[in-house]
């Protein structure tokens, strides 16, 4: 990104666009770009699949660029780096960083979590790398960290040691805080006593300048980025206290008394320290949910080789391997069960309570706990692939992003500071002119400093976001991002897919009708026949008939016709099934014996086939030797809470739509059954975005929830897309929340947190801000001693920490129910 000199508020950048395909396309984009507010010009160039823009940074800046050109329907390709950050203590650090960050050129955004304490940067490639934005975020003060160094250390042992240390400054300082609140007290009760102005001066110099330099160092990281921040503040109000006191000993000596200040100095810096510290833990205790997830892979598996268990580090897996897992250990890798069997505890994955039974055959993931059952498993994904680290993505792209409202807020957090210091000075320059004496002015102008710390306006946001998604994580709710979160937070109408979101996804036998002998011979006939079909209505009756112990005989010459069914031989009889003209068309018996047969049962079968079939069943018919023997109705029933789903969005006043491709039967049935508002069937897959957008021209905030690759354009094109996490991976992609549990009942749950979450974000945020216009007044008209102001600065932020975790106590409600 380049400057005009001739007029500094002009850049010039090189956007790369995608998704470009015509020179169509390009003009769309060049016109789209030079109607957009703030662009003096751009030039798009299709071979090179670039936008050359110049811009008024002072109307819009590349972030806005981005966005604009996305709205349009296209990409731009963007680099996406992760940094973490140490030292920054409230929202001016991190603004200041921000700031820092986004002049850098080639920067399309970079947002920065006070909570998380690390950035995310989105860059143009070949303009901008990482070295480049570590070495900024260096130079503004602070420490930048990439992951891979990071995991060279052991953050959870990193942040103990910290916090032991932070915990044995706070009782130093509170030791040698303690005698001068003391004295203060037993002053209120006998005035005139006073201890040696001496002392004063020993117990509060190490509270200054070794208990608080952490306060002077953030200042002076604060000055070098040229940006105000809590430090300043701080290291601003005590030392005029306690410089001021030093003045005073030195000049009076043990006159002094009455008219030094140490004591408030070192209140301030203990109590602000003492919110910090807690303010700290309720941080880690926030994003421990997240932590949690990231610590269920193991480091080392163990691995088949040669017909050896070898046990390798698990950078060292490959697809394809055998991995062992014995009783007690965690699943290390995403993969099939090949060889055993054992239920898995899989409720920090999943938000499962309950152990679930896997045998051969059965997916699992890595993380889920094994049971008492030795397992071979054969690995189908690892690393960044598997499901726990793109959950472990998905929280953390979540819980890194920023709500508008909160950009707001930092920019507020970013002038705030310096306007602190002029009120602190008027109040100074007022008191000193109109108030008592110079000590009073001083006294006053430090309790606004201390006071108006914005920490807690830099906190409101994180720390409710990051409780929030943890906690929905923890019950199998994936929120993909902030702007997720705010618009699930108001959606009025909820579109269902149906096949394997509302239903099980495959057919069940749910009827059998017999005309010659048992209903269970019918069943073992044509599960006998259907043991090598593929077809998931031949599963079906395969799974209903091991289901009932039946015993399966051989089938030979087994043959499927598509569309019409599948016939084969057991016992030299040739056995049917499928549509009646097809299983009674029989050329080793004569067309004599096939019309009587037909003739025999063809009211039966034609009015058994239309009862058997209400609702949009599927019936076949089965024959042997072309005699009709039964029926079999087969239908994919609704899931066991779907009902229950849906009565939950009534209850929360959203209205219900299902939306699917099937015909009017079937979809008429599961509305009817499950007390859906309103069903559109026959809808082909590209017709359903069709829909969500008609919907949404309507006023409407439209969740789409959906499971398979068909659903995809829906989900994109609803206000709010939740896939199933049973569903095809491109579902998953394309929505902004994933059900990590097959269960409809969680859709009204995640509407639940999100709406929980935002709310506790819009209090945080009024708390942090009521507190500062009500306080820095009482505190300019002299009613806030510096030490109380501490008190109060203190009490603040930890507040609003403490009122985010309250989140952590939302449980969904399956959880609830089985409490």
């Amino acid at each position: 990104m380049s400057t005009d000199l001739n007029n500094p508020s002009l850049s010039q950048i090189s956007l790369p666009v995608t998704g470009m395909s015509c020179a169509g396309c390009a003009s769309s984009v060049e016109t789209l770009l030079n109607k957009t507010s703030g662009v003096e010009s751009a030039t798009v160039n299709l071979a090179l699949e670039k936008a050359d823009i110049q811009f008024d940074t002072a109307v819009i800046n590349p972030t806005h660029l981005s966005e604009a050109i996305k709205a349009g329907g296209y990409g731009v390709r963007e680099h996406q780096f992760l940094v973490h950050i140490k030292g920054m203590t409230c929202s001016g650090c991190s603004s200041g960083v921000e700031k820092k960050l986004r002049a850098l050129p080639g920067v399309i955004k970079a947002d920065v979590n006070l909570a998380l304490e690390r950035a995310n940067i989105s860059v143009i490639p070949g303009q901008c790398d990482l070295d480049t934005i570590l070495k900024t975020v260096n130079e503004a003060g602070y420490t930048a960290t990439t992951d891979a160094d990071m995991q060279t250390v052991d953050q959870d042992e990193e942040a103990r040691q910290e916090s032991r240390r932070d915990l044995i400054e706070l009782g130093i300082a509170a030791l040698f805080t303690l005698p001068l609140v003391i004295q203060m007290i037993v002053m209120m009760i006998w005035p005139g006593t006073h201890m040696s102005v001496w002392l004063e001066l020993a117990l509060a110099t190490p509270v200054q300048f070794w208990i608080g330099r952490r306060f002077y160092k953030g200042a002076w990281r604060a000055i070098k980025a040229r940006s105000g921040n809590m430090d300043i503040l701080v290291a601003l109000g005590t030392s005029a206290a306690y410089f001021f006191s030093l003045w005073q000993v030195l000049t009076r000596g043990s006159g002094a008394a009455g008219h030094v200040y140490f004591e408030a100095a070192a209140v301030v810096i203990t109590l602000v320290l003492a919110g910090k510290v807690l303010e700290s833990r309720a941080k880690r205790s926030a994003s421990s949910a997240l932590r949690g997830l990231m610590n269920l892979r193991p480091d080392t598996a163990r691995v088949v080789r040669s017909g050896e268990e070898v046990e390798v580090k698990i950078a060292e897996v490959f697809v394809g391997d055998m991995v062992a897992v014995r009783p007690g250990e965690r699943i290390p890798v995403d993969g099939v069960v090949m060889r055993g069997e054992s239920e898995l505890d899989e409720s920090l994955l999943t938000g499962e309570p309950m152990p679930v039974l896997r045998v051969k055959g059965d997916q699992v993931v890595a993380g889920a706990m094994n049971g008492e059952g030795a397992l071979r498993i054969r690995t189908e994904r690892i690393g960044d692939d598997t499901t726990l680290a793109r959950i472990g993505n998905l929280v953390e792209q979540a819980q890194a992003g920023k709500a508008p409202i909160q950009r707001l807020v930092d920019r507020i957090s970013g002038i705030f500071v310096p306007v602190v210091l002029v009120l602190a000075l008027l109040t100074f320059i007022g008191w000193w002119i109109f108030g008592p004496n110079f000590e009073t002015a001083l006294t006053v102008a430090v309790s606004v400093l201390v006071i108006a710390c914005p920490c807690a306006l830099g906190l409101a946001t994180p720390t409710a976001l990051v409780a929030g998604t943890g906690t929905a994580a923890k019950s199998g709710i994936l929120i993909k991002d902030i702007e997720t979160l705010e618009r699930a937070s108001h959606i009025d109408t909820v579109v269902f897919d149906k096949t394997g979101t509302l239903t099980m996804g495959k057919p069940e036998v749910v009827e059998v009708k017999a005309f010659d002998g048992t209903e269970d011979e019918v069943l073992r006939i044509a599960a006998s026949v259907q043991q090598g079909s593929e077809h998931p209505l031949g599963r079906a009756m395969v799974e209903a008939a091991r289901a009932k112990s039946l015993d399966l005989q051989a089938a030979d010459n087994f043959k499927a016709t598509v569309g019409q069914g599948v016939a084969a031989s057991i016992q030299g009889a040739l056995i049917r099934i499928g549509k009646v003209d097809f299983v009674t068309d029989d050329p080793t018996t004569s067309a004599v014996s096939v019309g009587e047969a037909v003739t025999e049962h063809a009211e039966t079968i034609r009015a058994d086939m239309q009862a058997m079939s209400d609702g949009g069943r599927t019936v076949v018919c089965v024959t042997k030797d072309a005699v009709p023997v039964g029926l079999i109705a087969l239908a994919d029933e609704a899931r066991p809470d779907a009902k229950a789903a849906i009565d939950a969005l009534h209850t929360r006043g959203i209205q219900t739509l299902l939306l699917t491709g099937d015909n009017e039967a079937s979809a008429a049935r599961i509305a009817d059954e499950l007390g859906i508002d309103a069903v559109k069937a026959n809808v082909r897959p590209d017709e359903k975005a069709a829909e969500i957008e008609a919907l949404t021209k309507q006023g409407k905030h439209v969740a789409m929830i959906g499971d398979g690759i068909n659903d995809a354009p829906a989900l994109a094109a609803a206000e709010l897309g939740i896939a199933m996490g049973s569903g095809a991976d491109v579902a998953m992609e394309t929505a902004g929340v994933t059900l990590m549990r097959s269960k409809p009942t969680l859709v009204a749950d995640a509407l639940d947190i999100a709406k929980a979450t935002a709310g506790k974000i819009r209090q945080n945020l009024f708390w942090a801000f009521a507190y500062n216009a009500v306080c820095i007044p009482i505190a300019m008209l002299g009613y806030l001693s510096p030490a109380l102001a501490g008190a109060a600065m203190a009490l603040s932020s930890v507040s609003v920490v403490s009122n985010s975790l309250l989140l952590k106590r939302w449980k969904s409600h399956e959880a609830e129910s089985t409490q």
